[in-house]
């Protein structure tokens, strides 16, 4: 039909200065085309509303740009299956998967957090005012689902190193045989250089490096995302030593009962993933 073939133009080649279509400029292009004499925005919406095509939703994307993206990740997936070079990691081998979440502010509302009452949701004050800003570094055990965590007022080499410092200086992985560290590639952790002051610190410690643009594959952006869910939104502290406090005794709390992620991406998901964005455009080729 051709008014849902308009709805799914991108406003550029209208020569509109829109993001997107909305109802009533479908309905307007629609009319200045002929392709109706006049239409109502209900029938519009009825039509557009019934077809597989969501015209106006969209979906961000990204394609592997890492010249090394399969080997990088396949070599993260193959840790959490417990290989590492094609040999089966041991009982003194570790898997910690790390990083920071920045930024976490401290919005100390005008007004009192109100809690659900009888046909009323919790109501948190619209107005705050900011006190200030922290970061939460944390490391994840993949196989023991274990919690490491630390609050600093920024993100760095030294905030990393003093995770690490926490990480390596208690069993079991202090006198592990090997613990491999999977990390992104985010200034507090990125080159060789990281992988050389890990290993001087610590030598049974492993940084690993996952390719550029592929934090989906670290499983600490998932406890990050449980994080974000159940201690920060809303967001309401008084101050950042609250903020300090909730986040360390949830930390703590989660722990308790945690189960290590049901990871189900693997090797053969990668191949099959790899050979389907082939199919459309290769992959970038070191220079």
């Amino acid at each position: 039909m051709a008014v849902k073939a308009l709805a799914c133009e991108l406003p550029a080649t209208l020569g509109v200065p829109l993001s997107r279509l909305h109802v009533p400029d479908i309905r307007d292009q629609a009319i200045t085309r002929g392709l109706v004499a006049q239409i109502s925005g209900t029938t519009i919406w009825r039509w557009l509303a019934a077809d597989a095509i969501r015209p106006w939703t969209h979906r961000s994307w990204i394609s592997p740009r890492d010249p090394d993206f399969a080997v990088k990740a396949g070599r993260v997936l193959d840790l959490y299956a417990r290989v590492f070079d094609s040999q089966p990691l041991g009982a003194g081998d570790y898997v910690v998967s790390a990083d920071e979440k920045t930024s976490i502010q401290a919005r100390c509302r005008c007004h009192p957090t109100l809690p659900p009452a009888a046909a009323r949701r919790m109501r948190v004050e619209h107005e705050y005012d900011r006190g200030g800003a922290l970061c939460y570094l944390a490391a994840w055990d993949v196989h023991q689902a274990k919690v490491f965590g630390r609050c600093e007022a920024t993100s760095g080499i030294a905030p990393f190193m003093r995770l690490a410092d926490q990480v390596m200086t208690t069993e079991p992985y202090a006198s592990a045989r090997r613990v491999f560290w999977v990390v992104d590639n985010g200034s507090s952790h990125r080159g060789q250089k990281s992988v050389d002051r890990l290993r001087d610190a610590y030598d049974n410690a492993h940084l690993i490096h996952l390719p550029v643009h592929a934090s989906w594959l670290n499983q600490i952006e998932i406890l990050f995302s449980v994080v974000q869910r159940k201690v920060l939104t809303p967001n309401d502290f008084t101050d950042l030593n609250e903020v300090e406090a909730r986040l360390l005794a949830f930390q703590t709390r989660y722990e308790a009962s945690a189960k290590p992620f049901e990871w189900k991406f693997t090797r053969h998901d990668l191949d099959l993933l790899l050979k389907r964005l082939a199919a459309h455009e290769p992959l970038p080729t070191a220079a």
